[in-house]
Parts: structure tokens; C-alpha cells; sequence
């Protein structure tokens, strides 16, 4: 995100953010929590991103004199220029990106006069939302893959410019190793990956004059899309091309699968890539792919060992949407003690937790054990039932402190490999793609007494 963006909000946001000012209650402040409340893709863990889109945004807010004509259709002078003083002064704390997480946990929380946090929820709902839905997915693809390489194709497929941008560096966080997206590349400092089309082929006279024409011209990057016409006589031109490289000093890197059987096909062509001594050639493969299908492939003995995964990564195909949410936990007055806030429902799954929340999580020689949601207005958590000598780490740090930020974003390549370490942590039976495992999270228990308490006073 680049430049102000203060009208990335639903109408509703504003609306409440007048009538808090109308109504004599703008300088009231509250503790929002973003949250979601099921695993995506009916899996066992998300992995949290999204933050730097937040903190762009954060960084730049501001009503532009364009911003403020459009909305005095809308409010009264007085709104306008109030809006026109606006600056973001809350606390926010969140859970750095790469993190696990799980569901009811606070990705993050907001602190601060209740109108300013109302008017960023639906931006922060926009950004952390979607980008930890495709990290997850890119996990889960990642998993499958068993240690192999996998590659966002999914530019062409991604919904909107920023749906490539943002899902890309998502993807990248999950454990996609390169992109096709040179704009990402350059942006994020992703690895930029990519030969040639049917395109290419088909723009020659025949297969092995295109495939000859390219390994001229880009020796060093010889990958052969090798099913324009008819896929096994592919590989025997590439084979072709491959001799003729050697004989110029350079390596085939190998060929790419782009439709077919792809379990048979790739079979066949290691047999032939093996028999003309091109052992090292690696064979790609493409073609609507996900975890459950790279899964099918590896379990058929498909000899692929670079994934280009598109459309169902880029678009978290199996699932539109993460579902978090952004929730009134607490309010206060004239800096009182906090009010606690619950909402209710007749889905216990949507009744929300009250307090200040953070997530301690508990760990003992290297091994997560689980984790307690607890109220910062109270004692935090000292111990779990697993292990006495288990260390604890809250999840939420600070990222802003009255508007002023005080967190020094890492490298994305160390956001990855906080995601990667991440999840060596967490018992295999989580990472399941079918029947995952549920991770232990549960409310402290001070947490428990007095959300019983405030459900029965507001059912009575």
C-alpha cells in the first residue's frame, strides 16, 4: 500500500465514528480484537500475515482535501473538519507475521479513543484477513510438496493487482520458494522464476527449431515446456537440445509438464531424461494444482520435483475467505478501570471473549504445548498442565504505542523462516491436510469466571 488510504472503509465505520463524536463519546476508549474463529481449508493451524500491509497503512493515514470533498456529501462541516486534524494516536499490538495461530486467538489489538479504532477495523480486517488465508494455503501446498520446490504462477489468475502483490508476499511467508510476479520480485525481494510458453513453440516451424532457438538465446534457463503437441516427443526434443547445450558447455535444466497424466508422463520422461544421462534435469510440473493434488501425485510416484502452483494457491481456491472478525472487548471513561464488553449469540462459537486479551503460549524443549487466551487486567498465566518447566511467550507485541510506531518490521526472509521454524514446533497431527489435529488453546481461568459472569448478567 502506498499513499493515503483513509477512505478504505466501509460507510459504517464513519458513520459510528460521528455519532460517537455527536454523542459526546469520542474521547472514550476501547480495546478492539481481531480474531478468526475457525482453521481455513477445515485445517489445523493459519499462519498469521498481513501486518506490513497494516502498518503501511497505519504509517499514512490521513483525509487528502480530495478525501474530505467526497465525504461532505456525506456529514456536516464540523465532521469534515475535524477529519481534516485526523491523526491515528491508539496503541496497537499484534502477532508478528509467520506466527501459528489459532482460532480465537488476537492477531491483533487495538487500544485507543473508541472513533479512531472503528474507523481503521475494516482496512485491518482487509489486509490481515486475506494474506493469512494464502500464507495457510501456500503452507499446506508447501507441506505436500515434501521439501520440493514450489512457485507462484499465480499472477494471471489473482484477483486484482493487489490481490497479486499481497498474495504473492503471502505466499512467500508460507514457504513458496519464488514467483512468477516479477512486480513482487522487485518489490519484496522474492525469487523471480519463469521460461517460456506454448507461445513460444508454437511461433516456430517446428518444436525442436523453438526449443533450439530458446536454449541459444537463454542457455543458463533451458527449461522446456514440452506438451505443445505431443508431450513424450517433447522430451525427446528437449533430450535433443540438451546434447547440443552439453556440447556448448551448458547444462538442460530440465522440462515442464503443463497438462495430461501428469503422474504417467513425468514417470516416462525421467526414464528417458535418465537414459540419455540427464540425470540432473529436473522435471516441473503445472496445471491447476494444489495440496490435495500434489499429494495424489507423489502418492501415484510422480517424479516431479518442481511445483508451479497458480490459481488455486493465489485465490485460496477451496475457501474465499478467512472470516476474522473485529470485536468490542472493553471501554472505559475518563481513564477508569475497564469496562469489560461481550457479545452474545445463540452460535456459543460466536459469543466473544471480554478483556484486554493476549495469547501466552507455552513451550518446553522446543515443543509447543498450547495456549492460554488471558485478560492483561489480570494475573497472567504461569503454568500448564503439560509441563511445569515449560517457558512462556505472549504472542501479541507492540507495534504502535499513542500512533508512534516502535516496531522494526524483519526481512520477508526472515518473516519465512519464522513460519518454517514456526511450525517444526507444533505436533504433525496439525499439519494434516484431512482430519487435522486441534492444537490445545483454551481460556485462563479467571478468563472463563468472568465471561460466565457477563453472559448470565446479559442473558438476565
Amino acid at each position: 500500500m502506498t499513499g493515503s488510504l483513509a477512505l478504505l472503509t466501509d460507510l459504517y465505520e464513519l458513520t459510528m465514528a460521528y455519532g460517537y463524536r455527536e454523542s459526546g463519546k469520542e474521547s472514550d476508549e476501547a480495546v478492539f480484537h481481531l480474531f478468526f474463529r475457525e482453521n481455513p481449508f477445515d485445517g489445523g493451524y493459519a499462519i498469521a500475515a498481513g501486518l506490513q500491509s497494516v502498518i503501511d497503512y497505519l504509517d499514512a493515514l490521513r483525509f487528502t482535501e480530495d478525501d474530505l470533498r467526497y465525504l461532505s456529501g456525506l456529514f456536516p462541516a464540523r465532521f469534515i473538519d475535524h477529519l481534516r486534524d485526523f491523526r491515528f494516536t491508539c496503541d496497537v499490538d499484534a502477532v508478528p507475521e509467520g506466527t501459528v495461530v489459532f482460532p480465537h486467538e488476537p492477531l491483533l489489538r487495538v487500544t485507543g479513543t473508541i472513533a479512531e479504532a472503528q474507523i481503521v477495523e475494516s482496512a485491518l480486517l482487509n489486509a490481515i484477513n486475506f494474506q493469512t488465508l494464502i500464507a495457510t494455503k501456500a503452507s499446506r501446498i508447501v507441506f505436500a510438496a515434501k521439501g520440493d520446490p514450489v512457485i507462484d504462477f499465480g499472477l494471471r489468475r489473482a484477483q486484482g493487482i493487489d490481490g497479486a502483490l499481497s498474495a504473492t508476499r503471502a505466499a512467500f511467508i508460507g514457504g513458496v520458494s519464488s514467483t512468477s510476479n516479477v512486480l513482487a520480485g522487485a518489490r519484496f525481494g522474492i525469487p523471480v522464476k519463469g521460461t517460456h510458453a506454448h507461445s513460444w513453440v508454437m511461433s516456430f516451424p517446428t518444436e525442436l527449431e523453438a526449443f533450439d532457438a530458446y536454449a541459444r538465446v537463454m542457455p543458463e534457463n533451458a527449461l522446456l515446456l514440452v506438451d505443445t503437441y505431443n508431450t513424450l516427443d517433447g522430451v525427446r526434443n528437449a533430450i535433443e537440445i540438451g546434447r547440443r547445450l552439453r556440447a556448448r558447455g551448458h547444462e538442460l535444466l530440465g522440462i515442464r509438464l503443463d497438462s495430461g497424466d501428469l503422474a504417467h508422463l513425468s514417470i516416462e520422461a525421467r526414464k528417458m531424461l535418465d537414459a540419455a544421462g540427464f540425470h540432473k534435469a529436473v522435471i516441473a510440473a503445472s496445471n491447476e494444482l494444489d495440496e490435495y493434488l500434489i499429494t495424489s501425485l507423489k502418492d501415484q510416484g510422480a517424479m516431479i520435483n518442481v511445483w508451479g502452483v497458480g490459481t488455486r494457491l493465489i485465490t485460496a481456491y477451496d475457501q474465499p475467505a478467512l472470516g476474522g472478525v473485529y470485536k468490542l472487548t472493553a471501554i472505559r471513561s475518563g481513564g477508569g478501570a475497564w469496562q469489560h464488553r461481550i457479545k452474545l449469540s445463540e452460535q456459543s462459537l460466536k459469543i466473544s471473549n471480554p478483556g484486554v486479551l493476549n495469547v501466552r503460549r507455552f513451550e518446553e524443549k522446543g515443543r509447543a504445548l498450547g495456549d492460554i487466551i488471558w485478560d492483561e487486567a489480570g494475573p497472567a498465566p504461569t503454568s500448564l498442565i503439560a509441563g511445569d518447566h515449560a517457558t512462556a511467550t505472549d504472542l501479541l507485541v507492540p507495534i504502535y504505542r499513542r500512533g508512534e510506531r516502535v516496531y522494526e518490521s524483519p526481512p520477508l526472509t526472515a518473516i519465512a523462516a519464522h513460519a518454517a521454524e514456526q511450525l517444526t514446533k507444533f505436533p504433525a497431527g496439525i499439519k494434516r491436510l484431512i482430519n487435522a489435529h486441534r492444537f490445545t488453546v483454551g481460556l485462563d481461568q479467571q478468563l472463563v469466571l468472568l465471561k460466565q459472569r457477563l453472559v448470565a448478567e446479559a442473558r438476565a
